[in-house]
């Protein structure tokens, strides 16, 4: 997989580049997450010291719940980051990634939680909570 990658959101005030390999994607079927998002996040991770934002002053975060924030694009809406309290590393979604991404899913979380609209039926592996549950 390419070591470098680029994306941004859907009216491109925010625009971002990451350097070195990315984590497999996990796609989280949490009620947070489908609530933000219409489905389910499908985010893969960087280090918070290889990825450059342009356009931060237009990232609002929004605290979501006692242990993370998202970071969302405050002029179209386009849902970007997860970040955990305390992490080095931020989570980026997926399908803002610039095409063709090298990226794929790895498993899938919060399953127990996921929409009645939909199955997962893609092969990989699920877990009710998160990985350990």
């Amino acid at each position: 997989m390419n070591d470098e990658h680029r994306g941004g959101c859907l009216c491109g005030a925010v625009r971002f580049s990451t350097r070195g390999p990315l984590r497999e994607v996990i796609a989280c079927h949490c009620s947070q997450c489908r609530k933000q998002t219409g489905l389910y996040y499908a985010a893969t991770n960087v280090a918070r010291d290889r990825i450059e934002v342009e356009g931060a002053d237009n990232v609002t975060w929004y605290r979501a719940s006692d242990t993370a924030s998202r970071g969302f694009c405050r002029v179209c809406g386009s849902a970007l980051f997860w970040q955990g309290d305390g992490e080095d590393y931020v989570s980026v979604m997926a399908g803002a990634f610039e095409q063709p991404s090298g990226l794929s899913i790895g498993y899938h979380i919060f399953c127990a939680d996921k929409g009645d609209f939909y199955e997962i039926d893609d092969g990989k592996p699920r877990y009710p909570q998160g990985r350990t549950g």
